[in-house]
């Protein structure tokens, strides 16, 4: 989810795009670069880090630019945020520049092609990929058709992408082409302008026009000129844009997390990409643990804080249904203060949204002191935590703003998920035709994110009725029982008001105590179909409470008629298999909070006394 913009027209480019970056820094702030056109040459500039470190390297060495630019703001996804890997990336002469955003998902073949032809490569990234591709092509071609050659080389690529580039034989010309990666273009006066997001240029224009898939965009700066991959004139959405520029960073939404829900089936999807191999195995990021050592492994545990803690308890019942391998879930804060059992058969799974969580840092040097392995799940990468493990599967949610976890925890389900089918797999306990079912079960979800996404409005319309209630219970069983310390975690992040989860199987050992007339419950249903007996229990659950005046709030798949008269408001989600059921049963109860936070008027981006990340213990 990188920053991307590109500008043609009179005025100064560098100033253009870097003034553009800035309003996209909170889209990838790891490293930042531009390339300029200036006097037929073509001159980059790039710096780990955020944008400031690249602006003062701008003002160290001022040039001059033609009308005419790129620049990039990073979210790193293949290499480690360093200067070398920071975009843009050029081919060997130094005559073609490229921006991406996405996941070249065979970038590893393309690469050892292009290094067998010659081409020699100065980074980790699969966006250098592009670069060389383009020149070669270029070359080839002979006559410097930078949009056929742009066209040509989608025509080879695989995954999801947004690709930008300019060429000192075409100085009037950028070029850009999108598959399943935004890229949106600005319509001035004699100038015109692209973008990953519309807060790149909102400032100069509001006429916008969104490129559909599998599109290639020329930009001159008289004209716009958008065709298909193989050069026939494309469709295009044109639009005006009728926000200010504080909404247009976030997408018109009034905050950061409203928009950062919208994205979760894209974050999931994201995070899926690039998984299977050709022969159809699954492939994890940076696998520094061999089959051998995963197949010697004779307990897991699993640490982590907060929802990334949730997303733990989650992936256990994943691991041992699949795997059939012991497997804990501690809170990481607390896990090395009570000493252990952990030695060389023991992997540990450490799950951190930003790789810096002291309290899951310190526990992970404190099982690579009892020799355990270590495995790293984490969204930003080249952070301290996947650095000292021994292997790192990155989720790739892209940056999230908002303090409260949303699209980074449906990214850490998917990622536990492929890590126990990755474990089956090397352990050889499931049959090829196994897995890719499963993976084709989770190549839908971003698909059932999205219908849970377009009916959430009753659940709005309920959380603001609940604006008055100063506590909620939540209830679930199985693989819900986390969700529903998830919901209930969000409503004391966002809301601060007293919220607090049972296994709904403990509802009788204390908890139904609690329950009085109107006391909101919320409870999650697991599958009637692939968990009938704890299905009818919690129906029985749901009774209990009724009977005793508590507000019933059901979250049960379609067609779940059992659950409908004992639901004071029914919440139906689409039916999945059950260990997925979290991914979809989740989304509604974030609406729920952020919404009824929103209602009593709470800041839901930044919470009182809270950080994104928690770097002290």
């Amino acid at each position: 989810m990188c920053g991307i913009v590109g500008y043609v027209g009179p005025k100064p480019a560098l100033e253009v795009v870097v003034d553009g970056l800035a309003r996209l820094e909170y889209r990838g702030y790891d490293s930042a670069g531009v390339a300029v056109l200036s006097g037929g040459r073509l001159e980059t500039e790039k710096r780990a880090g955020k944008l400031a470190n690249l602006r003062a390297a701008l003002e160290r060495t001022p040039r001059t630019a033609d009308g005419i630019g790129i620049g990039h703001t990073r979210w790193a996804t293949h290499g480690a945020p360093t200067d070398v890997n920071a975009h843009p990336h050029v081919d060997n002469d130094t005559r073609v520049a490229v921006i991406h955003n996405g996941i070249i998902e065979n970038f590893a073949s393309l690469r050892l092609e292009l290094e067998e032809s010659g081409c020699k490569f100065s980074s980790e990234t699969d966006t250098e990929v592009a670069a060389h591709l383009l020149s070669q092509e270029l070359r080839e071609r002979g006559d410097g058709d930078l949009p056929a050659a742009m066209r040509a080389i989608c025509r080879r690529l695989e995954g999801a992408f947004t690709l930008v580039a300019l060429s000192v034989d075409d100085p009037d010309l950028v070029v850009a082409a999108r598959r399943n990666s935004p890229l949106v273009v600005g319509r001035g006066e004699g100038e015109n302008f692209l973008a990953s997001d519309v807060a790149a240029f909102i400032a100069h224009t509001r006429d916008a026009v969104e490129l559909g898939q599998d599109q290639v965009v020329e930009l001159r700066r008289d004209s716009v000129v958008v065709t298909d991959y193989d050069g026939n004139p494309a469709q295009v959405r044109e639009y005006h844009v009728d926000w200010d520029a504080s909404a247009a960073e976030k997408g018109g939404y009034d905050y950061f997390m409203l928009k950062e829900i919208v994205e979760q089936p894209r974050a999931v999807a994201d995070t899926l990409l690039g998984r299977v191999g050709v022969d159809g195995t699954l492939t994890l990021d940076e696998m520094r643990l061999t089959p051998a050592d995963l197949r010697d492994i004779e307990k897991i545990v699993i640490i982590a804080c907060g929802t990334s803690y949730h997303a733990g308890l989650i992936a256990k019942y994943a691991i041992e249904h699949w795997c059939r391998i012991p497997c804990e879930v501690e809170v990481a804060s607390e896990f090395r203060y009570r000493d252990p059992i952990l030695d060389r058969q023991t992997l540990v799974i450490a799950i951190s949204q930003s790789g810096e969580s002291m309290d899951t840092l310190m526990a992970v040097r404190y099982a690579r002191e009892q020799r355990a392995r270590v495995l790293a799940i984490c969204n930003v990468n080249g952070s301290t935590i996947p650095r000292e493990a021994d292997g790192v599967l990155y989720t790739h949610a892209g940056p999230e703003v908002g303090v409260a976890a949303t699209k980074t925890f449906l990214t850490q389900l998917v990622a536990c998920y492929l890590v126990g089918l990755y474990l089956a797999q090397v352990r050889n306990l499931k049959f090829g035709d196994e897995i890719n079912a499963i993976i084709e079960q989770l190549a839908n979800m971003p698909d059932q994110v999205e219908r849970v996404l377009a009916t959430v409005e009753p659940v709005r319309e309920l959380a603001r009725s609940l604006a008055d209630s100063e506590t909620v219970l939540f209830l679930g069983r199985h693989v819900g029982y986390p969700v529903a310390m998830e919901g209930a975690l969000k409503l004391k992040e966002l809301a601060y008001m007293h919220a607090e989860a049972f296994a709904a199987g403990e509802l009788k050992h204390g908890p139904i105590a609690l329950i009085e007339d109107g006391l909101p419950v919320v409870v999650v249903v697991p599958s009637r179909e692939g968990r009938g007996v704890l299905h009818d229990k919690i129906v029985s659950n749901i009774q209990e409470i009724r009977a005793r005046g508590a507000r019933t709030i059901v979250i049960a798949e379609e067609g779940d008629e059992a659950v409908r008269p004992f639901a004071d408001q029914l919440i139906e989600i689409p039916a999945v298999p059950t260990l997925l059921q979290p991914v979809v049963a989740t989304v509604p109860m974030q609406v729920f909070a952020c919404e009824l936070a929103l209602a009593k008027g709470n800041d839901v981006d930044q919470p009182r006394n809270l950080a994104k990340s928690v770097t002290v213990e």
